[in-house]
């Protein structure tokens, strides 16, 4: 086929060129980055809002299809949202499995609201919104949120689980709270510093927390070893900066051995607290100066990657003497920590390790077995496990492999369980959907009679929504079980609270 010659066809084929270099281009700028409706494509994670109908991974297959099934179920009927914002994507099978256990807990919190609450309203739906690793896509995932609080068939009320304590979550519960009014219910999330506080009452406003902080983890962990010399501990600390779980747990651990004979242990592990780098070697020449110092109690300042290199190192090289490594309640991680699998043993050779830690919840810890007189209940923990074996809806074959042991999935449990409560304390018979304000205002009265019994303990706020004397069960890695066994309670205190949970002026 040949085109006539001329200044006609001349224009007309420049005129096609441009258009197809303009479709090249728009294309290279703005190209098709859609996941799924709400999801998309951000460093090569799938990230967004969902309501069940996208799987982030296929680990998330079973309790996603129960979400989307419990959203669709409640057909046209006025809804309030909560969302479960927390990373849903990883390399890593412990934290795959970690995630999935939050989930798991914030589908039984929303099952128990719509089938097991004596038909209380408003029916709740929920959402899962992934914002990337390590929270690096927090804002797009944040927009959608806010989006979703204004719009008037979704009606989402709260954001519950934010989970890690990094500069990222900080900001992102800044951006809901204090710009868009948007209340948050933190889950697993310890540091000390994105909290409210009497110096700064309103850094957050509308944001709870239902854990104990790094310092109150610090001292229960004091108050349960009393009888630890603080001339025989030492400080093992991760120095790395930009990590707000580890900047607030080294301030606690120096606090606890303060009259240390000698100086803090120190490693600076990589940004990406995940990567394994090269700090085997600097445990392995850090030990042998360990085993020579007056210490048997070690403060251990880390993440679980750091801390399982460390214990490998500290078993590997047998010191004469029995050590008790203490530390925070992330290193629950290591349970599920596919790479200490077969390090277990660590912990027996030599003179053996112990390795102590404050545990976000545990279920032992209110079990039938439990003995304490106040603080938690018997009751709530009960509800939880029978969640787990009864119905269709929430076996463990429908929701995927589930258990209690590391605690993740009573927490997130708990936090969206408080976010529900704080919801439903505000509707009435005129206000079926209560305002965000009135949300957030309704952390204010969440204690004493009005407390959430929640699976991992009373959960009483204070006027800054951070939860007062929560309990914390001290557990150890036992290598034999190679589970966490429940030693036993220990509060912030000291001591129980009284029955009535009343906060102290």
């Amino acid at each position: 086929m040949s085109f006539p010659k001329g200044p006609l066809t001349r224009a007309l084929l420049i005129v096609l060129v441009l258009a197809c270099l303009g479709a090249v281009a728009c294309w290279i700028l703005d190209p098709d980055d859609s996941c799924a409706s709400g999801v998309y494509k951000r460093d090569n994670e799938c990230v967004g809002v969902t309501d069940g109908s996208f799987v982030f991974t296929p680990d998330l297959w079973q309790v996603s299809g129960r979400i989307k099934a419990e959203n669709d179920n409640l057909g046209d009927k006025p809804v309030v949202t909560i969302a479960l914002m927390i990373p849903m994507v990883s390399k890593s099978a412990s934290e795959r499995r970690e995630f999935v256990e939050q989930v798991q807990g914030a589908y039984l919190a929303q099952w128990k609201a719509n089938h097991d609450s004596n038909n209380k309203q408003p029916p709740i739906r929920l959402l899962l919104a992934n914002p990337g690793s390590n929270y690096r896509q927090w804002r797009t995932v944040a927009d959608q949120l806010v989006a979703a609080a204004a719009d008037h068939k979704q009606n989402l009320r709260a954001v519950a689980g934010i989970n890690i304590s990094l500069p990222e979550t900080e900001q992102a519960i800044r951006y809901l709270t204090e710009e868009k009014g948007v209340p948050v219910v933190a889950g697993p999330m310890t540091a000390d510093d994105i909290m409210n506080t009497a110096a700064e009452p309103q850094r957050y406003p509308g944001l709870a927390r239902i854990v104990p902080s790094n310092t109150d983890q610090a001292n229960a962990l004091a108050a349960y070893g009393a009888a630890i010399k603080s001339e025989e501990s030492l400080v093992v600390e991760d120095i790395r900066e930009g990590d707000n779980y580890l900047n607030t747990l080294r301030q606690a651990f120096e606090q606890l051995a303060r009259d240390a004979p000698i100086a803090p242990e120190t490693f600076r592990s990589p940004p990406d607290f995940n990567d394994e780098s090269n700090l085997s070697n600097d445990f392995h020449r850090m030990v042998p100066d360990i085993c020579v110092s007056p210490a048997n109690t070690i403060y251990f300042a880390g993440r679980p990657v750091q801390l399982r290199q460390f214990l490998v190192e500290l078993g590997d090289r047998t010191c004469t003497k029995h050590y008790t490594v203490i530390t925070g309640s992330h290193a629950s991680t290591l349970m599920v920590d596919e790479k200490f699998a077969d390090k277990w043993g660590a912990l027996k050779k030599g003179s053996g390790i112990t390795v102590r830690y404050s545990a976000l919840a545990h279920p032992d810890a209110w079990g039938e077995r439990s003995t304490e007189a106040t603080g938690g209940s018997k009751s709530s923990m009960k509800e939880l496990n029978d969640l787990l074996r009864s119905g269709d809806n929430t076996t463990p074959d429908a929701i995927g492999p589930a258990q209690l042991i590391d605690g993740r999935t009573i927490v997130t449990y708990d936090a969206v369980t408080t976010a529900i409560t704080g919801v439903r304390n505000e509707t009435t018979d005129t206000v079926v959907v209560p305002s965000l304000r009135n949300v957030a205002d309704s952390w204010l009265r969440l204690k004493g009679k009005s407390r959430v019994e929640g699976a991992s303990g009373w959960i009483c706020l204070d006027k800054y929504g951070n939860p007062y004397n929560k309990a914390v069960p001290i557990v150890h890695l036992d290598p034999t079980a190679k589970a966490a066994v429940f030693d036993g309670i220990a509060w912030p205190l000291g001591h129980a609270p009284d029955p009535n949970c009343s906060i102290a002026n």
